[in-house]
């Protein structure tokens, strides 16, 4: 927080002023110089001290790796050309959602998710509340914010869901919210799961976070998209679901 100059007037016997040129951030202020001939002088305003940077953290930036099947594909083949996907055990477990209760039986232009990559990662402000002399600086970075754009993949709908999110007082990390999607869709937002309890109940899990009817009715944030496939959409209602009933996605680890 800046730290205003304290100026002290006192009496002095004899007062000349002048001007001195002070440079801050390429800006010259004028600023008064006074000088007494008195013991008790009153000292030359001082220009505020530099606002402290505020602290950071490092976001990852990762981006999905997909392969899309052809006829005559297996699991195994998959597996054979995307070596980091850990084999056709876990390509099959991390496609579940996709691949459904057979995983012999791939469909011609089936979209897998057979690994991730990360690319630059973003580093982004975590201070709350913004100082008196930064105040002007963050209005217009809140009005920047409301044309923020965001890249149409699993980084960006992430990214826009903790806006919203935060907006909404919902809590969640990145992390937290990546962790849940890669396990139960794969990243996948049209994922839909046909073969459990909620399929046979008539409401299927749907979306990256795999959501039923219901609950993304009940926990839907207003001001995203009432169509449960939309991504961003799927996450907020998800995690402001996670929120009421485990404190925050970042607190589950399994079916939820």
């Amino acid at each position: 927080m800046p730290v205003r100059g304290k100026h002290r007037r006192t009496k002095t016997n004899v007062i000349t002023r002048g001007m001195i040129v002070a440079g801050t951030g390429g800006i010259a202020l004028a600023l008064p110089l006074v000088s007494a001939t008195g013991a008790n002088a009153a000292t030359p305003a001082q220009a505020p001290q530099a606002a402290k940077a505020a602290p950071t953290a490092v976001v990852p930036n990762v981006q999905l790796v997909t392969y899309k099947v052809v006829k005559g594909d297996t699991l195994s083949k998959v597996a054979q050309k995307y070596p980091k996907s850990g084999g056709w055990k876990k390509l099959y477990a991390a496609n579940r959602a996709v691949i459904g209760d057979n995983p012999s039986v791939l469909r011609p232009g089936l979209k897998l998710t057979v690994g991730t990559k990360t690319l630059k990662s973003t580093t982004v402000s975590t201070t709350a509340k913004a100082t008196p002399a930064v105040a002007k600086s963050k209005a217009t970075t809140a009005t920047q914010a409301s044309a923020k754009s965001y890249a149409d993949n699993l980084d960006g709908w992430i990214k826009e869901s903790l806006d919203v999110m935060a907006k909404a007082g919902i809590p969640g990390s990145y992390n937290g919210i990546h962790r849940n999607v890669m396990r139960e869709s794969s990243g996948n937002p049209n994922a839909i799961n046909n073969w459990d309890s909620n399929a046979a109940a008539g409401i299927p899990s749907k979306g990256l976070l795999q959501v039923i009817d219901p609950t993304f009715r009940a926990y839907h944030v207003p001001g995203t998209s009432t169509n449960i496939y939309d991504p961003v959409a799927n996450i907020t209602a998800a995690c402001n679901y996670a929120a009421d009933k485990y404190g925050s996605i970042d607190n589950v680890n399994g079916a939820y």
